[in-house]
């Protein structure tokens, strides 16, 4: 069932007819870059930039007098660095979002992922000169306003149940999780709550530009403690395994006889997104015959909503993260608000309720 809505304020009523300004934060040594941004972001009516600064140093001074929404970060700074400054940016101020500003270097990938799994929200690629055009600024513009946060009266009822709840379904013989934005933190506490003798083969489908994909699956492999590769044409699906989605297509699984093997498919998809989740969890739903746990976390948009319904129509269950846990409650949304979700929690204890519904065939 849908949830009870609040609003108290008058400002919070307003926002029902009006959008509601996010404040923005840029943190780049480049001084032609904060500007290309400020122009790009101050011709939007419902955004404005609070803070420019030059340095890390100069960032956190800012957020000790101004309340800001989203925080544009480069890593590659003079002085105190985009990765020494995260934490330090995120718990000077708990509720504001990082959306990571990447070079497209090799090491970029490396500091960036590092970025995402410490609590960066998001990445954006740094364009070569003369890359700021239009659609670099939609793609910009979109990703601050999905990481602004829901509106008071978008936020869910915190007191008793929120959402209806699903029985559990057949007992699974895979996971399969998806996630974007906010998704490889959420992974990393998720996977982490994983014990190394719990033995059935997880799926990944995250969002990411395809030059960081190898470089999220080690860091997934070093979070699991278990092997992950990336899903290629014939792949085989093998217990203890982590297997990830390439950037380049989605991952699709297939049953040969009693082994079951990944494959690649690249068909346009209703979410727009490549990869895609759903593709994996519609596969997968038909391959194990609804034996499949299917988990999103957090992430901006819809994708996986489709793949949700043929798990559960295949007799599986679906999982969602908590909407005060993600970064941007979109992916997990749908599912929760329908009643499809057999537990909506914090990744953590995602983790724990999932492992909970396995059989004992699941362990080693």
């Amino acid at each position: 069932m849908a949830a009870a809505l609040k609003y108290n304020t008058t400002a919070e009523r307003g926002e029902r007819s009006a959008p509601r300004t996010v404040r923005v934060m840029l943190v780049d040594d480049s001084l032609t870059v904060r500007t290309v941004f400020s122009r790009m972001i101050e011709r939007e009516n419902d955004m404005t930039i609070v803070a420019a600064a030059s340095t890390a140093e100069r960032g956190l001074e800012e957020l000790k007098t101004k309340f800001v929404d989203v925080i544009l970060l480069d890593l590659e700074m003079p002085g105190m660095g985009g990765i020494e400054a995260l934490p330090k940016l995120l718990k000077a101020s708990p509720r504001t979002k990082v959306l990571v500003i990447s070079s497209l270097t090799a090491e970029g990938a490396e500091h960036t992922v590092k970025a995402l799994q410490m609590g960066a929200a998001d990445t954006m690629l740094k364009p070569r000169p003369g890359g700021f055009n239009d659609e670099y600024r939609d793609q910009l513009l979109a990703k601050i306003r999905a990481l602004k946060g829901l509106a008071p009266h978008e936020q869910p009822e915190r007191k008793a149940p929120k959402f209806a709840q699903r029985r559990v379904g057949k007992r699974p013989q895979v996971l399969a999780i998806g996630a974007s934005t906010g998704g490889i933190h959420a992974l990393g506490l998720f996977l982490r709550q994983v014990p190394k003798n719990f033995d059935l083969p997880i799926l990944i489908t995250q969002h990411l530009p395809a030059s960081f994909i190898p470089v999220f699956a080690k860091q997934m492999e070093m979070a699991a403690g278990r092997e992950a590769v990336l899903a290629d044409e014939g792949t085989e699906v093998t217990r203890g395994r982590i297997l990830i989605a390439p950037g380049h297509g989605h991952m699709v699984v297939r049953r040969k006889g009693t082994r079951y093997v990944t494959d690649l498919a690249f068909h346009p998809v209703k979410s727009g997104c490549t990869p895609s989740v759903d593709p994996m969890f519609e596969t997968l739903a038909e391959a194990y015959e609804g034996k499949v746990a299917g988990i999103l976390l957090s992430g901006m948009g819809r994708d996986g909503t489709e793949g949700a319904d043929a798990i559960i129509n295949a007799g599986g269950s679906m999982y969602a993260q908590s909407a005060d846990t993600c970064a941007v409650w979109g992916m997990p949304r749908d599912i929760t608000e329908r009643g499809l979700a057999s537990a909506v929690l914090p990744p953590e204890e995602l983790a724990d309720r999932v492992l909970s519904t396995a059989g004992a065939d699941a362990w080693r």
